[in-house]
């Protein structure tokens, strides 16, 4: 039986008036394929349109750190310095050139850095404790001026990101960086004005937040979005539960924010912390979807799983289905689903506009995709 597909193909205006011209967007995924400084390479800027050229009503990009001490990932793009808004403007233009709307992802990665990646400056997190994973370097506790300037320096990403021609930011508070780290009663041991209860610890992401509808009001002459992403839950004890996420989420969405973007790993999954099979995007929608859209993800693959999911968010965001088949939307929309490629097919490498250092990640990655020859 044919699957109606009239929802996916819906336009969708923002608060701010930024309208998509559907329900679909690409999901943010690590790409480390920029050059050294930061600057995006052309290999990037295809792997960007090909998808773009699918018809996704936007595209969130890898993130982009706002200074120097937030890189998190080798080749990351850089959104912490005027000289990197030639490379931004190349990478929103590649996006646009595809039709899609261009949103640039920016994060500060805190403590899951390490001094490698910094040219041996020691990661800087909310407090120093380490992260709860293998060879965690354990992070220097950021001073006052620190925090400021960091906060700070999300406002100058964003007017970065307004000035290349971006369509909009995404605060990445999401898997585990530093925005979550101030969050998170594992990471957050202050005792001053950025730490304390689950209320206190809203403090850093909300400034951010305010911080970035500054750069907004004062530089943007267009319709301009500003999304959240979280993480519902962290594993470790202590750690942010489902119920602090709930109380965060009011919080920020009394900001005004223009969607929230969940991270999970599966869209219908449960609580990764507890023996609760609800699945925790749906729990975001009903808890806010009356004031904000919410953006639901993970796992996502099949057009069935996309209806299904769009009977509960207004939007979704592809990742790994959209490195896998670049043309899955446009396959849809001619009712060629059954075509949709299922695998990263290695016989296809030169025909995905992958760039190596991507397909190197995905195709040696056991369990992350299917592999196929």
């Amino acid at each position: 039986m044919k699957i109606k597909t009239e929802n996916i193909f819906e336009p969708y205006t923002f608060t701010s008036g930024l309208t998509v011209k559907n329900r679909v967007m690409m999901a943010p995924m690590t790409i480390s394929s920029s050059d050294a400084n930061g600057d995006a390479t052309d290999a990037e800027l295809a792997y960007y349109n090909r998808r773009a050229k699918s018809g996704l009503g936007a595209v969130i990009t890898a993130c982009a750190f706002v200074e120097p001490l937030g890189a998190g990932f080798p080749d990351s793009i850089g959104a912490d310095s005027d000289e990197r808004i030639p490379s931004l403007a190349r990478l929103a233009e590649s996006i646009h050139d595809g039709g899609a709307k261009a949103i640039l992802q920016i994060f500060h990665a805190g403590r899951m850095s390490n001094s490698k990646l910094l040219n041996g400056e020691q990661p800087v997190s909310a407090s120093n404790v380490a992260a709860p994973r293998p060879n965690a370097e354990t992070p220097r506790e950021m001073a006052l001026e620190e925090i400021e300037a960091t906060i700070a320096a999300f406002g100058e990403a964003t007017r970065r990101a307004i000035q290349a021609g971006f369509d909009g930011v995404e605060i990445h508070g999401a898997n585990t960086y530093l925005v979550q780290q101030f969050f998170s009663p594992h990471s957050n041991r202050r005792t001053d004005k950025w730490g304390g209860d689950v209320n206190a610890r809203m403090a850093f992401p909300l400034a951010v937040i305010e911080s970035i509808q500054e750069a907004v009001a004062k530089y943007a002459e267009k319709p301009f979005v500003i999304g959240y992403r979280i993480s519902p839950e962290e594993r470790e004890e202590p750690g942010i539960t489902m119920d602090d996420t709930l109380l965060f989420l009011s919080a920020i969405v009394d900001k005004g924010i223009d969607y929230i973007h969940a991270s999970v790993g599966s869209f219908f999954g449960g609580s990764i912390r507890e023996d609760d099979v609800r699945s925790r995007v749906k729990m975001i929608q009903e808890h806010i979807g009356d004031r904000v859209p919410v953006i639901g993800v993970g796992g996502l693959q099949t057009l069935e799983q996309v209806k299904k999911a769009l009977e509960i968010t207004p939007l979704v965001s592809l990742g790994h289905a959209l490195i896998m088949d670049p043309e899955w939307l446009v396959k849809v929309k001619k009712s060629q689903e059954k075509e949709i490629f299922q695998a990263l097919h290695r016989s296809k490498k030169d025909e995905l506009d992958i760039p190596e250092n991507l397909w190197n990640m995905v195709a040696n990655a056991p369990g992350w995709f299917r592999v196929e020859d």
